[in-house]
């Protein structure tokens, strides 16, 4: 029976659906890219205007789907020769099925792989949702026995060529364990401050501090984004600060659409990423 056009049109349908879902499955959540960010903050040194950090999240670690966007990115990483890692959170992923705190237990691989980067100024880690949801002292457990640092309400200054910034990080903020208060308890007001904080819509309650710089991730971007259609994986604090770089008040804010996935193991327009972030001084007029 020759083919009708209705028919020929529906098969290319079928056809093309089919190569687009095997594309967000199979190829475009193994394939992560770098993205680059420079930001000229008002009270960055001088002494450090280049400082670089490679900005990592989301990993949720299994080893069958998102272990691969992982591997590529540590070569592609140590590439970058950052001076500083930042690691926001969601490094395991609750489990679906049986004990919650059973999902935990991918800590130990994930950081393995993550030890594999290495920069001048070391890797730092603060706490995601999912992380919190399971056991978040194994998972600070897991990431320090890898010597990746842990920020649990918490700021550490970073030194460098008789300059200096604070690297701050808070507790999982969906869960209500972060307290910014105490984290910035001991910055100097003059100096700059970069807060770790894995949910992005903190950045409204984080530019009342004086900070500089907020980096988030949980967002995945979307994860799966069809033109013309809302994002379809949004889960709440990152509903407003999706994706990108935005100014929140004084406040400037990056979210990293993150490496791994979660719920199906796919993405659509909306790539797993790398940032490296370039800290520079206010730009001269």
């Amino acid at each position: 029976m020759p083919t009708t056009r209705r028919q020929f049109l529906q098969r290319v349908a079928v056809v093309g659906a089919v190569a687009i879902v095997g594309d967000g499955i199979l190829l475009a959540p193994n394939l992560p890219r770098v993205v680059r960010q420079e930001f000229h903050l008002q009270r960055w040194p001088e002494r450090l205007n280049g400082f670089t950090v490679a900005v990592l999240s989301d990993f949720h670690y299994d080893p069958i789907f998102s272990v691969h966007p992982l591997r590529a990115a540590i070569a592609m990483v140590n590439n970058l020769h950052p001076d500083l890692i930042a690691l926001t959170g969601d490094f395991v992923t609750v489990s679906s099925i049986g004990d919650e705190a059973k999902g935990a237990l991918a800590a130990e691989p994930c950081a393995s792989l993550l030890r594999q980067m290495s920069a001048p100024h070391g890797l730092w880690a603060v706490m995601g949702n999912h992380d919190d949801a399971t056991d978040p002292e194994h998972v600070t457990r897991a990431l320090q026995a890898q010597n990746i640092q842990v920020l649990a309400n918490q700021s550490q200054p970073i030194e460098q060529d008789g300059a200096r910034f604070w690297l701050a990080g808070v507790n999982d903020v969906m869960n209500g364990a972060a307290d910014l208060s105490k984290t910035m308890h001991g910055v100097p007001a003059s100096e700059a401050v970069i807060l770790l904080a894995h949910e992005p819509d903190f950045a409204d309650e984080a530019a009342k501090s004086p900070i500089d710089l907020q980096i988030s991730g949980h967002s995945h971007g979307g994860q799966i984004r069809i033109p013309f259609l809302p994002p379809l994986y949004l889960p709440a604090l990152a509903k407003k600060y999706v994706w990108g770089t935005y100014q929140v008040g004084p406040l400037m804010l990056h979210t990293s659409a993150g490496l791994g996935t979660i719920g199906v193991p796919m993405r659509l327009n909306c790539p797993p990423e790398i940032t490296l972030v370039t800290l520079r001084p206010p730009a001269k007029r």
